[in-house]
């Protein structure tokens, strides 16, 4: 039987693989599972990032969370990380995001976090599914009466969010003129008013979100917009976020994407010359580019790397008492300041770092020389995508490639924990050459499993 969780939460697209029954059914075991030793009646806060379906889930996750005795705190649209940072504040007993972060708005997903903001480990994940599979057994005495949940409306949620970004860094933006792609998403309420009440002059895109329009052309996957405003209006630089805005990447003032390494270089280095990087130590994933390691060698920082996936960066990260990790795509972990990735956090770290080294980020990101890399998609659907793995064919190409590049490039080929997909990464001196590689390979996998 295929997982529920991905390395992110639920995922399928709306009403076919996430069903309002599965939202539900969701809603009742994640309850019981995150609240079970609970001596009151627990407070579950539920979040969404706007997508058309969030309504449709949203009403099928709350009514399971009330089936199974809690209350559910509704926030409305606000960030992934504004409900890992409000179940503190709120004193919830745990949270629920609906988002499908930075995929198109037929996408959505569900994620949980623990009453301390924090993602959950497998082992938890797994109790919840195993509620869930044994549904129809656990549920034949329903609770009823006064035992039964109430809905409450959390109006003042991204209000709360907000205020907490703005004082987290006591940040003076008066001078600065940026471009904001906020995906039409979760942050396009938020960030623009955020930068401006910080002094900043803000061109926004991407903030007039209709349920349908969320990462479509914008946000931190699709950047070409955000350079070119950049450039049209001479701004200092522009950021962008993905759909629920746990995640950021940034354009300098000539219009040259500037990726995740590179802005974890920046923050990384930043904290180390002021004495704020415990263990003088950055975490990052397998999927980091290698410039990052001689980044980090020759400035005299530890580069630990975990598997793909930030829920295991912050493992990394709690483990060993680590501050700052993060992963390419722009999921940045600052663990002094939240218990997850954000993206507006993030950018107000970046633009901290910039104004202490007195920089702009063109020239702040020289600190890292980033070798040329090459991602394909091989779409094969999440049943084979075990099978691709273990598929002995595949492992001959991936060997080959392997000796082709021997110690000038490294080739990485990984299933995708939220989309039908095998990505493909492969890295080295010779752009052309590792395209053919790249297409090659994705081809092969396509071919294979697809026929």
């Amino acid at each position: 039987m295929t997982r529920l969780f991905g390395t992110d939460g639920v995922r399928g697209v709306a009403n076919r693989e996430l069903t309002p029954d599965l939202a539900f059914k969701l809603g009742w075991a994640g309850s019981r599972v995150l609240t079970g030793t609970c001596c009151h009646q627990p407070t579950i806060l539920v979040g969404q990032d706007g997508r058309l379906s969030c309504d449709m889930l949203e009403s099928a996750l709350v009514a399971g969370i009330c089936s199974a005795g809690a209350h559910a705190m509704v926030a409305g649209v606000v960030p992934t990380p504004g409900i890992a940072y409000l179940c503190r504040t709120y004193q919830c007993d745990a949270g629920v995001m609906i988002s499908a972060s930075h995929n198109s708005y037929e996408f959505n997903g569900i994620k949980f976090f623990n009453q301390d903001g924090y993602k959950l480990p497998d082992e938890i994940e797994d109790q919840i599914e195993t509620l869930i599979h044994d549904y129809d057994n656990q549920s034949a005495d329903p609770l009823i009466g006064d035992k039964i949940g109430r809905r409450i409306s959390q109006t003042q949620a991204a209000d709360d969010y907000c205020q907490f970004l703005k004082e987290e860094m006591g940040l003076d933006l008066s001078g600065v003129k940026l471009a904001l792609d906020c995906a039409n998403g979760a942050s396009s309420a938020i960030a623009p008013r955020l930068f401006r009440s910080l002094g900043a002059e803000v061109v926004a895109i991407g903030n007039l979100p209709d349920g349908i329009n969320i990462n479509d052309g914008c946000g931190s996957l699709h950047l070409d917009q955000l350079a070119s405003i950049v450039c049209q209006n001479q701004c200092d630089l522009g950021l962008a976020f993905d759909g629920d805005a746990d995640r950021m990447l940034a354009v300098d003032e000539s219009g040259v994407i500037v990726d995740g390494d590179v802005i974890m270089a920046i923050i990384a280095s930043d904290m180390k010359d002021r004495h704020e990087l415990k263990h003088d130590t950055l975490v990052a994933t397998v999927m980091s580019n290698l410039g990052l390691d001689k980044m980090a060698q020759k400035k005299g920082i530890n580069l630990v790397k975990t598997q793909v996936g930030d829920r295991y960066v912050l493992e990394e990260m709690l483990r060993s008492g680590y501050s700052v990790g993060g992963e390419q795509s722009g999921h940045i972990i600052l663990l002094d300041h939240a218990t997850t990735g954000d993206g507006i956090l993030s950018a107000l770290r970046l633009l901290h770092a910039l104004n202490n080294q007195q920089m702009r980020l063109k020239e702040a990101s020289q600190i890292m020389t980033v070798l040329p890399q090459v991602l394909k998609k091989a779409h094969v659907s999440n049943g084979d995508k075990p099978r691709v793995m273990q598929d002995e064919m595949i492992q001959n190409e991936i060997e080959q490639i392997r000796e082709t590049l021997a110690d000038r490039g490294r080739v990485l080929v990984r299933p995708s924990g939220t989309e039908p997909i095998i990505r493909v990464m492969i890295e080295g001196e010779d752009i052309g050459a590792i395209e053919q590689m790249a297409d090659h390979l994705s081809s092969v996998i396509t071919k294979r499993f697809n026929s």
